[in-house]
């Protein structure tokens, strides 16, 4: 139907609640021409908020809805998740991927506004949406140590970045006399390849072992006009490896429907290095 693909790209938004990678992990020292390794397992908790356009079956009218969730709406619902991040580095040269699963079953979320041609509508308009979700993330990518100093490191990258959704959602929106909706419940799976390019690396503290990492990169292809994705954290390295501490932001832009996803937030990662 029509008016189904709406609802489902404004709540893809709750499928992210860990999806893509964590670069949390800043580029490994690059001292000897010796194979390194990392391996981090990590959490991200984001708050996630989306904005899309939607037919009404009724009329064709086209309304705009934005909504979002937390993490205290989704965190209870959650049926299994797998977030891993590795990398591997021989001098200047790297090569690192992030696998994400995540599941969950009748997960809240929040329709905060509803905009039709005549604008902001609010008056008794009753919201509810629940998404149930399967969901994996790969991502791979080499890189190029361009900048290597005792005090500042960055990395060049390339690769790619794959997505599959299996999503069920339902969607009740009701106003006045019942003009906007009933409920509608929609599934769909979705599979997309999008390139990516950017960079990553961190601020050391020579003498020290606290470290600053940052990441950026842009994104094009598949479903999507474009994406991007920013980081900025602080870790601290042990003999074993490293703890880190992020925010970071991604956000995707749809051509159908005019679909803008956003999610934000903390996470945290815990790095062994050999």
């Amino acid at each position: 139907m029509p008016a189904a693909s709406n609802p489902l790209r404004s709540t893809a938004v709750f499928a992210l609640a860990g999806l893509c990678t964590l670069p949390a992990i800043a580029p490994a020292a690059s001292g000897d021409d010796g194979w390194k390794f990392n391996v981090m397992p990590y959490l991200w908790l984001p708050q996630m908020e989306s904005s899309s356009d939607l037919t009404l079956p009724r009329d064709g009218d086209v309304v705009r809805l934005r909504a979002d969730t937390g993490p205290n709406d989704y965190l209870s619902k959650l049926d299994m998740a797998v977030m891993l991040m590795a990398e591997a580095r021989k001098g200047r040269w790297s090569l690192y991927t992030d696998l994400l699963y995540t599941s969950f079953s009748n997960s809240d979320s929040k329709v905060r506004e509803v905009t039709g041609p005549a604008g902001f509508l609010s008056t008794d308009i009753r919201r509810k949406s629940s998404t149930d979700l399967s969901a994996t993330v790969w991502t791979l990518a080499g890189g190029y140590q361009a900048i290597a100093r005792d005090n500042f490191e960055l990395d060049l990258m390339a690769g790619a970045r794959y997505l599959s959704m299996d999503i069920d959602v339902s969607l009740t929106v009701q106003g006045e006399r019942g003009r906007l909706f009933r409920q509608q419940k929609v599934s769909s799976d979705n599979s997309v390849w999008q390139g990516i390019v950017g960079l990553r690396g961190q601020v050391l503290f020579p003498g020290s072992d606290w470290y600053v990492p940052f990441y950026a990169d842009v994104g094009s292809g598949g479903g999507a006009n474009w994406s991007w994705q920013a980081m900025l954290g602080v870790g601290y390295r042990f003999n074993w490896g490293e703890v880190a501490l992020a925010y970071r932001a991604l956000s995707y832009n749809f051509d159908q429907n005019d679909t803008d996803l956003t999610l934000y937030g903390p996470g945290l990662g815990v790095g062994f290095r050999w």
